[in-house]
């Protein structure tokens, strides 16, 4: 192989790594700020609001003031965060970090961002009201835990990942 095709493949590698992380900030922002985390009949429910669909209108009404909705609130937040300071921090590394150097600052934030969010999903599969009998996750829920495992697979790929000149 020669060198041309060295580089090539390793730009492939890290345009590869910088879409998925791209792909995880959007499923991550998505699953926190839509209103489907549960949803029935006319009931829809997210971290923030509870709406109501009646006589074709739709009110909404802020969520439950309850401590589990609130650390749930908190850790999906905090997974976004996470995952926009690694985003940030990758770019750094990339730029300052000695050939041969690994990831891992970028590696251990992206990590925490998936144990964030793998904790706020659990605490909602748990705690979550039963209020109506058709109620459902609804695709905000499914899209925090599809965001979990390509979260941490990041992270190890952060781990995982040398620079090379």
């Amino acid at each position: 192989m020669n060198k041309i095709d060295i580089y090539q493949k390793m730009l492939l590698i890290l345009l590869g790594v910088l879409i998925l992380h791209l792909i995880i900030l959007v499923l991550l922002f998505v699953s926190t700020i839509a209103n489907a985390w549960t949803v029935g009949g006319t009931k829809s429910t997210d971290l923030w609001y509870s709406c109501l669909t009646t006589n074709g209108g739709y009110h909404c009404s802020s969520a439950s003031n309850e401590d589990w909705i609130q650390a749930v609130q908190a850790l999906m937040v905090l997974s976004v965060l996470f995952c926009i300071f690694s985003l940030v921090f990758f770019m750094c590394q990339l730029f300052t970090l000695v050939k041969g150097g690994r990831f891992f600052f970028t590696a251990i934030f992206q990590i925490l961002a998936s144990l964030f969010v793998m904790c706020g999903a659990i605490i909602y599969t748990v705690m979550s009201p039963d209020g109506e009998e058709d109620a459902a996750f609804g695709f905000a829920y499914v899209l925090a835990w599809v965001s979990f495992p390509l979260c941490l697979v990041s992270g190890l790929i952060y781990i995982v990942l040398r620079k090379r000149e």
